[in-house]
């Protein structure tokens, strides 16, 4: 007696792919694709009119060793990551733990802080020029009520880099959202635990809050790291990158090259480097994570054992 051998049924095979084949066409399309053109144009002289040549690595060269522009405008962008980083997820863990109490209309300040990160960047520079103005905004109104003469916000080589840190702040509505899933699957007998053994607030906090959330604190560090170094169109609608290129971020660098100079073989340039340092700066942060992320599932703090 012959076996018969079992016949693939290929249709039951494709019709996963053939859901998430407009996403793969995107993906090609729209992201992988122009991503390697761009490391192709990197070494080119690539004009927007005329002959297109072949230049290597001196796109490279020139921009750490003849263009004082990137050194400035990376420096910029390194002091607007040192105040951003840190007090973009102070602020959103402090807001989500706010919106995690049990409260009347909690539902209600939850939609609120979370508005403000679906406006779009035009009309979010139009607040913030209305509110920064220094004769007439209402920033340096309330600031008068308590005796204190606000400067010219975005006029002030001194404060404009500040005031885009500030603004930036406004629309993290999507980061708080995800520390609050990460604090909603807290298990509330740890908290009743604590408590019973005469644990205090700060306690819990440092003891079982942190450690509990912290993959969610691992995915929004390196987000906001990610948002931190292409920042551009607040400071690109309110200030340009002025005064004296004192908010001339890195990615401002990189669009002024592309479609004021139209280099766009520069600018390919400046995007690669901008990519490798986040890059790098992701994969630091995933290997320092091994001592300060607990993965509740398998009893382990960074994937070694506890």
């Amino acid at each position: 007696m012959t076996v018969q051998p079992k016949k693939m049924n290929w249709g039951a095979l494709l019709t996963p792919y053939l859901f998430i084949l407009p996403w793969i066409i995107g993906f090609l399309a729209f992201t992988l694709g122009p991503m390697l053109f761009s490391l192709v144009m990197s070494f080119f002289d690539w004009p927007v009119v005329g002959e297109v040549t072949f230049v290597g690595l001196d796109n490279y060269v020139n921009m750490f060793t003849d263009d004082p522009l990137f050194w400035q405008s990376l420096w910029v962008t390194i002091k607007f990551a040192l105040l951003f980083v840190p007090l973009n997820l102070i602020i959103a863990l402090f807001l989500a733990i706010m919106l995690n109490q049990k409260v009347r209309a909690s539902g209600f300040f939850r939609t609120v802080f979370y508005l403000p990160s679906v406006i779009s960047g035009v009309a979010l520079a139009m607040i913030w020029a209305w509110v920064y103005d220094g004769e007439y905004g209402i920033f340096n109104y309330l600031l008068s009520l308590i005796g204190i003469a606000g400067p010219d916000w975005l006029n002030d080589t001194s404060w404009a880099l500040v005031a885009m840190v500030i603004a930036s702040l406004w629309g993290q509505g999507s980061m708080v959202l995800i520390f609050l899933a990460g604090l909603k699957g807290i298990p509330e007998s740890l908290y009743e635990a604590a408590s019973i053994d005469g644990a205090g607030t700060v306690h819990k906090f440092f003891r079982i809050t942190l450690p509990m959330i912290s993959p969610t604190l691992l995915f929004n560090l390196i987000m906001t790291i990610i948002s931190a170094f292409q920042q551009l169109s607040l400071a690109l609608l309110l200030t340009g990158g002025g005064p004296l290129q004192s908010t001339y971020f890195y990615a401002m660098y990189a669009y002024d090259n592309a479609f004021k100079y139209f280099k766009m073989g520069y600018a390919s340039a400046n995007s690669w480097f901008m990519f490798l340092i986040i890059l790098v700066l992701t994969f630091i942060v995933f290997k320092t994570s091994g001592g300060w992320v607990y993965y509740e599932g398998d009893n382990r703090k960074g994937g070694e054992e506890a």
